[in-house]
């Protein structure tokens, strides 16, 4: 059977039912200009938008979560991140898992078109957060299943484009998950759940960090241009990176909406700078931040992340409620107490990360396909909201914040190296306004 004829019916197969066949014995070779690739109509070919650290993690994982998953196309801006990717790959899968040839390795900002174009049917988007929006619609019209890292945009816009982009993956019967990955970590799932069942009765306060060192920072090449160096040093550019609360704490704020059963809070207000990364290196982001989220029922969250260096880390999360009091950290302690009583998690560890494509792939095999995007629309909006307050000073509602019309980027999807990036100077307090 020719792949031409085999490919509508596949395509059908595996995205509107999910079905399996794992015994299937329909074989076809496709891509094959530098050595025949035997696929069979119930392969799951994969494409991997962004292929840097977490990228090339992703793609590991996709190919491990199936047996019958293929890595079969790439994309980056950047020639050298999509080599070195397949080089770290080609050191944990074998051969038979990469099916990557020539003419499906992409470049440039508009590789995520060619890609999607390509045949395909789970993609991984990695990028850096501030394409996370356009990816996600052009995979949804391309009718992809989609694994999309955290956080999911950078701006208001960007969350209402994504969650209406859910609605679509619904509609569609298409999976989309992200990258919240302590939401398939073992001990969290077992301990979150005990909270959410009321083992310390109503939520009256959340204590969350995800305060660390500095991060990496690529130092300037000669053959670089401005754009290049920025695009290269993306967390320190907030329009790309939504600064590091969106970025990186977004982790800790994810575990704070568990906590209260996803509920989105009423209004929030913070405060936060810059004290020791000061240098023109590090663009215009904040190394500190300072939230306090106020819930429907009169909960509070508070909120405390830092990337300094030589300062003391902390990452985890402390729940007060009526009944008692639940503590989840970095060392891995799993903790409930209540009316004199300890319960501690004891049960088996999991590889969270692993876990997450786990349950991606099982989803599209049974035709349940996985969908948590207005869920991690909402967890990233928490994270913005909570840098917009700590930029002006002011004290918004979640409806002001969440219907902003400030877009941080360019404002457009076709990104170019011809076009002007963004000059935004580092917020001050007070002085800088919301929109």
């Amino acid at each position: 059977m020719s792949e031409k004829k085999l490919n509508p019916t596949r395509r059908k197969f595996i995205k509107t039912t999910g079905a399996t066949m794992l015994g299937a014995t329909v074989g076809f070779n496709v891509m094959g200009k530098s050595m025949p690739r035997n696929f069979n109509a119930d392969t799951l070919k994969v494409g991997l938008i962004g292929c840097g650290g977490r990228g090339t993690g992703a793609a590991n994982q996709a190919l491990n979560a199936d047996s019958n998953t293929v890595l079969v196309a790439m994309a980056d801006i950047f020639e050298d991140r999509l080599k070195d990717s397949l080089t770290a790959l080609k050191g944990e899968q074998p051969p038979e898992k990469l099916a990557i040839d020539e003419d499906h390795k992409f470049i440039g900002f508009d590789a995520y078109q060619r890609l999607l174009e390509s045949d395909v049917d789970v993609v991984l988007l990695a990028t850096p957060p501030s394409f996370r929006p356009a990816h996600l619609e052009a995979a949804l019209a391309a009718g992809k299943h989609v694994f999309c890292e955290k956080p999911v945009a950078v701006d208001a816009p960007g969350i209402r484009r994504v969650l209406d982009v859910a609605k679509g993956f619904k509609e569609k019967n298409l999976a989309l998950m992200s990258g919240f990955c302590w939401r398939f970590d073992n001990p969290k799932r077992e301990t979150f759940q005990r909270l959410n069942d009321g083992a310390i009765g109503e939520v009256l306060s959340i204590y969350n960090t995800y305060n660390t060192g500095a991060l990496w920072y690529r130092e300037r090449q000669p053959n670089w241009s401005d754009k290049e160096y920025k695009m290269r040093n993306w967390l320190y550019q907030n329009w790309i990176s939504g600064d590091h609360i969106v970025e990186q704490a977004v982790h800790s704020l994810d575990m704070m909406a568990w906590a209260m059963g996803d509920a989105v809070p009423v209004r929030a207000v913070g405060t936060g700078g810059r004290q020791s990364r000061t240098e023109e290196q590090y663009g215009n982001v904040f190394d500190h931040f300072a939230i306090t989220y106020e819930y429907e029922n009169g909960a509070r969250g508070f909120h405390f992340s830092r990337q300094q260096k030589g300062c003391s880390r902390d990452y985890g999360i402390e729940v007060r409620g009526a009944k008692g009091r639940c503590k989840v950290d970095v060392w891995n302690k799993h903790q409930i107490l209540h009316d004199g009583k300890e319960w501690n998690y004891k049960g088996d560890t999991n590889d969270m990360y692993q876990a997450e494509h786990d349950e991606l792939f099982a989803s599209i095999r049974k035709g349940e396909p996985y969908n948590d995007g207005e869920r991690m629309a909402n967890s990233t909006m928490l994270a913005i909201i909570g840098r917009m307050v700590a930029y002006t000073g002011e004290t918004l509602t979640w409806e002001e914040a969440l219907n902003s019309e400030q877009i941080l980027g360019p404002g457009v999807d076709d990104y170019s190296w011809d076009m002007g990036f963004p000059e935004i100077p580092v917020a001050q307090p007070g002085i800088t306004k919301f929109s």
